[in-house]
Order: structure tokens, then sequence, then C-alpha cells
């Protein structure tokens, strides 16, 4: 069976330690940096500082690497920088929103779903808008019941974990899905059974089969483990099929004022991403080391190497593929601000110009 983190948090009880631990984590680091509301703007600080949060999975592969390799440093002295780079981690777009408007982080890594938020309520105000994608990788929604086969099976019995409940990427992914199955009037007809919990911890919980878990709509590398550490673990859904084909469903953003006044810095940041973006495609198995070494993991190297190198899975810093599910929650109303193009939440740089 593939390792994973803690195995105890496929107990209930501590589960919900887990969640409540993270979101008292979560609301320190908002009030030991300033109130964590849409008017607050984070502080200012000289060129040559950025505070980056990054969430649990390989979808982060990007920044473990530009890390490990000290890309951005690298760059940033090419911008006549000595650029520091402080590293946070969270869980959940709620808590990486809050961090990234309470001045807390300057670069937040979350879903398009967390983006497309942040950039509707601060529209005119901070003016947040994605900076660059980590790449394109399907999510996968896992049962381990052998009952559910769609997602019309779900019933009151089922709860299906997910980073942040009606925020997230995959939250978001899920309603679009249950919109095109039953129209959007219907969208939300599955956030019932929606609960937030840390994909580690959702991860083991479905691997075990024992709790009140019984689905889990995660990203790599816990999909896979979860495939491989259940047999009764299978796919329900694939985010591609929701989406029609790749797409970047997890992306970097940030403030104006922040790119506004650290132009450097910002460029040396995106410039780092795609220095790592060149290393994973042209080095896997350096990747996949570097990964286990970042994230003090404990997954098996082959199952990591074959997830890095899934044709489906594609590192770049360009977004593909993110419109469509941003005018949906635009048509549902979650959203008010209407996109009519992905440059619209996305900051103008020729290094993503040819995104979608």
């Amino acid at each position: 069976m593939p390792s994973l983190i803690r195995p105890t948090a496929a107990r209930p009880s501590s589960i919900r330690h887990s969640r409540n631990l993270r979101r008292l984590t979560a609301l320190l680091l908002s009030l030991t940096t300033g109130a964590a509301s849409l008017a607050v703007t984070a502080p200012a600080h000289a060129e040559g500082q950025v505070r980056v949060a990054e969430q649990f999975g390989i979808v982060y592969l990007l920044l473990n690497v530009a890390r490990d390799q000290h890309f951005i440093e690298t760059e940033g002295r090419k911008q006549g920088l000595d650029i520091k780079v402080d590293w946070v981690k969270l869980s959940g777009g709620a808590a990486v929103n809050d961090a990234l408007l309470s001045g807390a982080i300057d670069i937040a890594g979350g879903g398009v779903g967390p983006l497309l938020t942040i950039w509707d309520r601060t529209r005119g105000k901070q003016n947040v808008k994605g900076v660059a994608s980590l790449g394109n990788l399907p999510y996968y929604l896992i049962s381990n019941d052998p009952n559910v086969k769609t997602i019309a099976d779900f019933t009151q019995k089922d709860r299906i974990a997910l980073p942040a409940v009606n925020v997230s990427v995959q939250s978001r992914v899920l309603q679009y899905a249950a919109a095109k199955r039953w129209g959007d009037k219907e969208y939300d007809r599955l956030d019932k059974y929606t609960q937030a919990l840390p994909h580690p911890d959702a991860a083991a919980a479905i691997i075990a089969g024992r709790t009140e878990i019984t689905g889990h709509f995660g990203n790599p590398p816990f999909q896979e483990q979860e495939l491989a550490g259940n047999p009764k673990a299978h796919i329900v859904l694939n985010s591609y099929d929701v989406l029609g084909g790749p797409s970047s469903a997890t992306v970097l953003y940030a403030t104006e004022k922040f790119r506004r006044d650290n132009p450097k810095t910002y460029r040396a940041f995106v410039d780092g991403l795609a220095d790592a973006a060149k290393y994973i495609n042209a080095n896997p198995q350096g990747a996949a080391d570097i990964y286990i070494r970042t994230n003090q993991s404990k997954i098996d190297r082959d199952l990591l190497v074959k997830i890095i190198t899934n044709p489906q899975v594609q590192f770049k810093i360009v977004p593909q593929n993110t419109l469509g599910l941003a005018q949906f929650m635009h048509r549902v109303g979650v959203i008010k601000n209407e996109p009519k193009s992905w440059q619209d939440y996305f900051f103008d740089d020729p290094a993503t110009a040819a995104g979608s």
C-alpha cells in the first residue's frame, strides 16, 4: 500500500481534529498580519522579497522545483536583485485567499475556482489576477463505494471530501458537472454531500474505507495512491471530461499592487517558474526526487514518476482552457462579473500570452 501522511487521519475524530487545526492555523495567520477582509491591502515591502503560498500535491511541483533549484533567486540576480523567497503551506482556497488579502503572502497558489472568486470580489479594489499556471493535470473524483458509478449515484449517506467547499476548483468542477447533468438551476445539487478536508487526510480515509468519507475529489498524487491502495477505489469523474480537455486547474495569483510595486521580483518569479517547467520536462526523474525531498514524502517513487510522465499531464506556465469554468460560474451567479476572456482574470504577460 502506498505510504501516506499520518495514517491515523483515517479515523473520523482525527479528521475533525486535523480540519479544525488547519482552520485555526489559517485564522491565526490572518489575524497576526491584519484583518482578513476585502478592504485590507498587503503591506508594502521592498523589491527582492516574495512570500509564496502552496498547498498539497504534485500540482505544486513547479514550485517545489523552483524552490529546490533556486530558480527564482537565480533569475533575480539577472534583474540585479538578491531575492528572498519565503514559502508557506496552507490547505484550501479559502485559507489561501484570506492569507493573500490579509497581506500574509504575496503570491497565492490555488485552484482556478479560488482565483475566479477572489478576482470577482476584488475587482476595482485590490484587483487580484492570475500570474501563471502550474500546468495541466487531470483531477479525479474517487469513490470507494462500488455502487457509485456516476455522480448521480451519490446519496445522503455519502461524504465527498475536497479542499474547500464552494471555493476550491474541485468544488466548482463538481458543480459544473452537476449543471451539465441536471441543468444550471441544480448546479449545487451535490454540495450537501461535500466536506472540506486536506488531501492527505482524505486519501487516508478513502484507502482505509472505514470513515464517513466515501468520495474524494483530489489531485495527484493522492488520487493515484487511493486507486493503488484500495481495490474498491475507482474513478467516478475526470475533470478533463467536464472541462472539455486538458486544462489548468491550479494557478498562481497576486494583487495588482504587488505586481506594480515589485516589477523585477515579479519578473524573476515568473521566469523562475518557466525554468522549473523546463527542468521537469527534461528531467522527470530528478523532479520526482525533488518532490519527495521537498515534501518529505514517502510516496512510491515509481508511482510518482508514472504520474509526472503521464501523457495527460503537462507542466507549463501558460494557462489553458479556463474560460469555460469561469463563464459557468458567472452564469449560475457565484461570481458577479462576467469574464469575456481569460485575460480578464490573468495579468498581461508575454510569458503567458498564448493562454486560453
